[in-house]
């Protein structure tokens, strides 16, 4: 670097320098000279306290180069999602949902006009669109039937559950003032409430049904060694509210990945709730220690069942290696004991935090493994002992019948209850800061939550997303959820070509249920 140049940069590097003590000494030239007040001092004394601390720190390179005006640099990086979310964002751009997807379920949660006009804004030409064929002779869908009945042959309790449910979401990365809201809007609207696996607090039960999810820390359920306690998990099974179990295998956000509740997060409250000492630090593993393999997993499921008194009983999971699916339904056919239903979670899902490895690049899509999962039971021929259910990016009447068309008799949704709440996807969820108080134990935020209207607000989302159903698939020629084909649904592949879900996803691609043989990746 030539001189000139060494001198040019080291003068703009140093220029507010300059320009600070001018005004300085001209603000003490006014306060001396000129009885002007010395508060005018303040200004240019705070700039140069913020240049020193920027200058002789050195863990930010840009702000030691480029004292002050280096810190607008962080600035605008912090308000970078909230500009490009107010100011740039376009209606089909926002992830992971967009701003119409966001927009729609505001609309039910509050009652309001639903309605769009002046035609799609969607390309139907772009690769990747989907929709679906409606039918002349369309066909009136009650939504009171959009119910189904989980509990097979063995199960001595079984629940009718509807057939949009509130994904599992545990308290503790929730507020209680959401946890309550969300409850009592299943109370409201007759669907079930997922506990998540941090166990049952008192704010999920005010009322709405549960399915109590057990995790790999058996939170609610675990000895002081982070065991399974079948005492204690027959204690809480019991409960009237509880009307399924779900154990998790793993989930959509971190599928193979465990979990670390800090000490200074474990609560007494949070403690009692999850069976654990207060402020120590527990993790949760990556795998369960009540089983190893996939015939101790199923005496495991079958000893659940056995203490809760015969509810239904089934796992969540997301699908990874399919020879490991495969083997846990040859282990039911050997035992057979069978759960009363499967979760399966997309990749595309989840509210958890996780690495960016495990949130985009772990995991199988939910279209590919709802048919995997559905078609494996069909080909060892015990589909009707097992219900699936479908959780992943589902938030709108065709992303439910989209489910349904590729094997699912029910779903979950947890962004979508979340926005009924009034998230507004501001990607804080593992700050501790969610601006409307949902994702945050900090109370001078989740007070800001009024309980009676959210509760309402989710159950309208649940009663007018049914509506907008029994609309869609009516329209398409089907009076209920099962009768949904595959056949109905299209995704435009390349140029002018659309092929029909029933031609992606199941042509050429079930078995022989007799073959025992392992089945290949599709």
């Amino acid at each position: 670097m030539t001189s000139k140049k060494f001198f040019a940069t080291l003068v703009a590097r140093q220029i507010i320098w300059f320009v600070t003590i001018l005004l300085l000494l001209t603000g003490l030239y006014l306060v001396q000279f000129h009885n002007i007040a010395w508060e005018v001092l303040l200004i240019p004394i705070a700039i140069l306290a913020v240049i020193a601390v920027d200058t002789f720190q050195s863990k930010h390179s840009i702000r030691r180069n480029y004292p002050l005006v280096g810190r607008m640099r962080y600035l605008f990086e912090s308000v970078r999602p909230e500009f490009r979310q107010y100011f740039f964002e376009g209606e089909l751009d926002g992830k992971p949902f967009n701003r119409r997807q966001r927009s729609i379920v505001y609309q039910r949660a509050k009652n309001e006009k639903q309605t769009i006009s002046f035609g799609m804004q969607d390309d139907p030409n772009r690769i990747g669109y989907e929709w679906a064929a409606h039918s002349i002779y369309p066909k009136k869908a009650n939504e009171k039937d959009f119910r189904v009945t989980i509990g097979n042959t063995q199960c001595l309790q079984p629940y009718s559950a509807s057939i949009l449910n509130i994904s599992a979401m545990s308290y503790g990365a929730l507020s209680k003032t959401a946890v309550t809201s969300l409850n009592k809007g299943a109370k409201m609207g007759n669907f079930a409430h997922n506990t998540g696996e941090g166990g049952i607090s008192d704010y999920h039960l005010q009322g709405g049904d549960l399915i109590w999810q057990i995790g790999t820390g058996y939170f609610g359920c675990r000895n002081l060694d982070g065991s399974f306690s079948n005492e204690l998990f027959a204690e809480r099974a019991t409960y009237p509210e509880v009307k399924m179990v779900e154990l998790k295998l793993s989930q959509g956000a971190k599928p193979g990945h465990g979990g670390l509740l800090p000490a200074e997060k474990n609560t007494p409250e949070i403690a009692k709730i999850r069976s654990i000492e207060p402020y120590t630090t527990v993790h949760s593993p990556s795998a369960h220690t009540a089983f190893s393999n996939a015939i101790e997993l199923m005496y495991f499921i079958n000893q659940l069942r056995q203490l809760s008194n015969g509810k239904p009983v089934g796992f969540k999971i997301c699908i990874g290696r399919q020879d490991e699916f495969i083997n846990i339904v040859e282990a039911m056919m050997e035992t057979r004991i069978f759960p009363d239903f499967i979760t399966v979670d997309g990749a595309e899902g989840g509210t958890g935090a996780a690495p960016l490895e495990f949130i985009d690049y772990m995991g199988m899509a939910l279209s590919d493994a709802l048919v995997f999962v559905s078609s494996t039971l069909k080909t060892y021929g015990i589909r009707e002992q097992v219900k699936i259910l479908a959780a992943g990016k589902i938030i709108s009447a065709f992303d439910l019948a989209k489910a349904f068309a590729l094997g699912a008799d029910a779903c979950y949704s947890a962004r979508g209850m979340m926005f009924s709440l009034g998230c507004i996807q501001a990607l804080q969820c593992d700050s501790g800061k969610c601006p409307v108080g949902i994702a945050t134990q900090d109370k001078a935020l989740y007070k800001g939550i009024d309980i009676t209207d959210k509760s309402v607000r989710v159950a309208n989302f649940h009663k007018n997303t049914m509506k907008a159903l029994s609309e869609f698939i009516g329209a398409c020629g089907f009076e209920k959820p099962k009768e949904i084909t595959p056949a109905v649904f299209f995704r435009r592949t390349e140029g002018s070509a659309n092929r029909s879900f029933a031609d992606l996803y199941f042509k050429g691609k079930l078995q022989d249920h007799n073959s025992k043989k392992e089945m290949s990746n599709f």
